[in-house]
């Protein structure tokens, strides 16, 4: 009697040959996990194995009638058939037949790209496939011990593989673990630290045990993410938007589109008719019936044309809405509409930045030149007395250098607001830079002038200032000019007061100076 294949040593690798079509058609192949019931075998290639052959196994010269059960890209499990003739074929051992077909079974599970877990009926794990260890980085020694499925997810808790804020973990394992006990089968999505993400889904077993499938969806989620992500974020913009295909029907529309054009939810479903949606736009229109007609009639044109020109449409709420199409690539068009009185603001908002000094509140030297022009040039043709006062903080850099760069801002900021206190409406004020100032003063002669400087010079002379347990006083010298006929323009009237300026200075600071020669006694007069 020939040699028993099941005399053959277990997970022994061994040659035979796969035959076929009258023994004319033969693969050489190793042979893998041999027993009565069948065997794991290993080509170079699955493609040309048909479903039933014969197998020989080196050292034995039976053919044992073969049927295909699984393939993978370079092996196959078989399960010998058992021929009815032939009662030396039936397996002597009914363990030993089970044993084989869950052999294979494992073999074919440890091939796919499916994370499996089989847990028994007291959730503890039977097999863990190749896939789920690589998954979560499970060492061997770990997934072949037999491990409670609570163990599987602290291990995962312990690698922080889960996006899962540190204080909720053990609240997350302990309700994956209830769920799986129950056997909940709803499939879960599981993100984790590495960016990828797991669908997660649970199978009830007769026998009370459960099966575990892990499958990468990072793809698809990623990609329903973002669609999720930009179709919220289109829905919360203040803008109008719709998107039609080439064939001119509806693909998406957010809500501020139609709430912009009172366009009812199931009356803009997807595959409605552009014509219909621009129905409804013409009842918003501040114009007659006809001009309306004519209106969506050119608008119509202009859409399906792809004109990229902007339109304004008042609507009856005394609104304009700005209307703008975009051709795209693929033959859509995308519409967006927004509401042009926000850009009023926007404006507005805009003309303060690029007029005003940040730190101050106080106008920047940009516009404070374009306001001082304006008066001057009235000045020219009126002949009002008109004169600038230009002021430096004295010892400036050496507040910056004892007291930080902080402080000294918290300075120049006191120094502005008191230059600002009393400000009539016609005084125009402005940052120069750094901590020069300039206030220009309409209708306002040298000597009034000097009153005002010499108030403005005492008051920032008062003021007392800290740093820490530190107080300490700052001056100011300050240097006025007066208009005259002659001057060419605010430049001129500028360098006069800055003459001035430095000579306040080269008189020891804290002082003021005039263009014209003006002793510090008579101003003192002035102001008195």
């Amino acid at each position: 009697m020939p040699k028993q294949v099941s005399d053959q040593p277990r997970r022994t690798l061994l040659a035979g040959k796969i035959v076929w079509n009258f023994g004319q058609s033969v693969i050489d192949c190793v042979v893998r996990n041999l027993s009565d019931a069948g065997a794991c075998v290993q080509v170079e290639s699955t493609r040309d194995v048909p479903d039933r052959f014969l197998l020989t196994v080196h050292g034995s010269p039976e053919q044992r009638p073969c049927k295909l059960a699984w393939q993978s890209d370079n092996r196959i499990g078989v399960s010998f058939v058992i021929s009815v003739a032939n009662p030396e074929q039936r397996p002597q051992n009914p363990q030993e037949f089970l044993r084989g077909r869950l052999l294979a079974l494992r073999e074919s599970l440890d091939e796919v790209d499916v994370g499996v877990v089989l847990l028994d009926a007291g959730l503890k794990a039977q097999f863990i496939n190749k896939a789920f260890r690589r998954m979560w980085k499970l060492p061997d020694a770990k997934a072949d011990a037999g491990v409670p499925f609570v163990a599987l997810m602290y291990h995962g808790r312990d690698t922080r593989a889960y996006e899962v804020p540190a204080d909720d973990l053990d609240d997350y394992v302990a309700s994956r673990v209830e769920l799986v006990n129950a056997g909940d089968v709803a499939p879960m999505d599981l993100r984790l630290t590495d960016g990828h993400v797991v669908r997660f889904q649970c199978a009830a077993l007769p026998n009370g045990g459960r099966v575990l499938t892990y499958t990468y969806v990072t793809d698809i989620v990623r990609h329903s993410d973002r669609l999720k992500t930009l179709t919220s974020a289109l829905d919360c913009v203040e803008d109008g938007v719709m998107l039609f295909d080439s064939d001119m029907r509806l693909e998406f529309i957010n809500q501020k589109a139609r709430r912009i054009w009172s366009i009812p939810e199931d009356e803009s479903r997807l595959g409605t008719p552009l014509e219909k949606i621009m129905e409804h736009t013409k009842l918003i229109f501040d114009v007659s019936p006809d001009e309306a007609e004519a209106l969506v009639s050119a608008r119509l044109i202009a859409i399906r044309s792809g004109e990229p020109r902007p339109t304004d449409i008042k609507t009856i709420d005394g609104k304009t809405i700005r209307a703008h199409c975009t051709r795209l690539a693929s033959g859509q068009r995308m519409l967006t509409y927004y509401d042009v009185t926000d850009l009023v603001r926007t404006a507005e908002h805009l003309q303060l930045l690029a007029t005003t000094d940040s730190m101050t509140g106080l106008f920047n030297r940009r516009h404070f030149l374009t306001s001082a022009k304006a008066e001057l040039d009235r000045f020219q043709r009126y002949h009002r007395p008109l004169t600038l006062l230009m002021l430096d903080i004295d010892h400036f850099k050496s507040v910056n250098d004892r007291f930080g760069h902080a402080t000294g801002d918290d300075v120049i900021r006191a120094v502005a607001r008191t230059c600002s206190n009393g400000k009539r409406a016609s005084d125009v004020i402005g940052r120069l830079g750094g901590e020069e100032f300039a206030i220009l003063l309409p209708e306002t002669g040298l000597a009034e002038a000097g009153r005002v400087a010499l108030r403005i010079q005492n008051c920032i002379a008062a003021e007392i200032h800290g740093f820490e347990k530190v107080s300490f006083r700052v001056t100011a010298s300050i240097g006025i000019a007066s208009a005259t006929a002659s001057m060419s323009g605010i430049d001129a009237l500028m360098r006069n007061a800055d003459k001035a300026l430095y000579q306040a200075k080269a008189n020891g600071r804290n002082a003021i100076a005039a263009f014209e020669v003006v002793p510090r006694d008579d101003l003192k007069n002035a102001a008195e």
